[in-house]
């Protein structure tokens, strides 16, 4: 090994010693029992794994987990074909995957292609927490001001009255930073919205998170696209935007907290004005207290009324037990494990009737 190579590889366990140190073992699912059945076949995964091969996004934490399912049940075969999350759901409505794994939230177009062939919506489970702050992991998404802003928090609500057009949530518009509440030399100056572009995941993530699932934009926010390949940096569009925001007091943006600029600080966040409000830090998204956390989710072809396949049911039941969170820890290059609570919830989902 090179010594670049090993310094990497230091950083790396240095990093996931500290995601496992944040980690309660106590808050992670139950272990995975084992079914009595024997269970043979293949599973086919399409979707989010790697860039061009090369740059490891998800692909080694799902090797992780077949290898730890394949202890249990070593005639179970696994196809990958991790290429890129816009091959996901096509796979599943083509008949060519058994599991799309996601990388980002699934988007209204996919749900129509799915339900044309089938006249169902696919099912969908969240296996995985998303990062804190890592690019490509699903980042909670962050709200920024300027540092001499005197605004801490706000609701979901004040968010959509800010960014969005047609204000669901909050009935109106937020103009000035009185809408807000600030009072003095703040009270009538106008609200600067910025965001990310909204051609990107991030937007239908925002959309559904904040706007009730209106697609409505306010025209007067500025959009940050990344740069002609970018893959992290100065040329992306979070980063440009948080520079931006440090240069306008009335300048108010959501990106992640990977991006940074000494003159510009996150916001508290709360589902409404009961609160709590929650700032973003690695405990309140591994907990999912912090309102704007995101999950990585697993979409399957399950007819209404029918079981679904006994080695798909035990790969996510593995998946979603500790063996297969602790892997996320130890695997996953940032993404974080599902609390125990909505491990289980997420696992209901196999024995409901959809």
């Amino acid at each position: 090994m090179s010594a670049r190579h090993f310094i990497v590889a230091a950083l790396l366990a240095l990093a996931a010693g500290a995601a496992a140190a944040d980690a309660d073992p106590a808050a992670l699912p139950p272990p995975y029992q084992p079914a009595p059945q024997t269970l043979s076949g293949t599973i086919r995964i399409w979707g989010h794994g790697a860039f061009a091969g090369r740059q490891d996004f998800i692909e080694t934490l799902v090797r992780s987990w077949e290898a730890g399912f394949q202890r249990h049940y070593p005639q179970v075969q696994f196809e990958n074909h991790l290429s890129g999350t816009a091959a996901a759901i096509g796979s599943l409505y083509t008949g060519v995957g058994d599991l799309a794994l996601m990388g980002r939230e699934i988007w209204p177009n996919e749900v129509a292609g799915f339900e044309e062939v089938y006249h169902y919506p696919p099912t969908g489970l969240d296996v995985v927490t998303g990062s804190l702050d890592v690019r490509n992991h699903g980042y909670a998404i962050v709200i920024f001001v300027h540092k001499d802003n005197s605004l801490r928090k706000l609701t979901l609500a004040q968010l959509d009255a800010v960014f969005s057009a047609s204000h669901r949530r909050a009935g109106k518009a937020a103009l000035t930073w009185g809408d807000l509440g600030l009072v003095g030399e703040w009270k009538d100056k106008p609200v600067h919205p910025y965001g990310l572009s909204i051609s990107r995941g991030f937007a239908e993530y925002f959309e559904d998170a904040v706007f009730g699932g209106s697609r409505l934009w306010n025209p007067e926010m500025r959009e940050f696209a990344d740069q002609a390949g970018s893959k992290g940096g100065g040329i992306d569009g979070g980063q440009a935007l948080v520079d931006a925001l440090a240069v306008d007091p009335l300048g108010i943006g959501y990106a992640g907290l990977l991006y940074h600029n000494s003159d510009v600080r996150p916001l508290a966040l709360a589902q409404d004005e009961r609160g709590p409000y929650v700032e973003p830090t690695r405990q309140t998204v591994l907990d999912h207290s912090y309102p704007l956390t995101r999950k990585i989710t697993m979409f399957l072809n399950r007819a209404p009324g029918q079981p679904v396949e006994p080695r798909l049911t035990e790969f996510l039941r593995y998946i979603l037990s500790r063996e297969g969170q602790e892997a996320v820890l130890r695997d996953g290059g940032g993404y974080l494990p599902m609390p125990a609570p909505l491990a289980a919830g997420e696992l209901q989902k196999l024995e409901d009737q959809p």
